[in-house]
């Protein structure tokens, strides 16, 4: 499993937060999607690393601008932490 956090520039409401979580959810292998408009992060589980076009992709169709991507994890699938121990995360 992939944890992949993104910055999207130009949210500014609840609103804004749907759009870009609709739209990202669409993305082929994307499981999860959370996103704190307050820190305008979008983060972003799936099952397999994504390819960072189809995420500008889905958040420029929202209306939106992706800034960059901050973060990215990899989780093991064992106990879904990175150790397998399930209890370091």
């Amino acid at each position: 499993m992939t944890v992949t956090t993104y910055q999207v520039e130009g949210m500014t409401c609840g609103h804004c937060v749907s759009s870009v979580t609709a739209e990202v959810g669409k993305v082929a292998g994307v499981s999860e999607v959370q996103v704190d408009l307050a820190s305008k992060a979008v983060t972003v589980t799936s099952a397999a690393p994504l390819d960072d076009a189809l995420v500008l992709a889905a958040v420029t169709e929202a209306g939106y601008e992706l800034a960059g991507r901050t973060d990215k994890v990899m989780l093991a699938q064992a106990g879904g932490s990175c150790c397998g121990s399930g209890g370091c995360h």
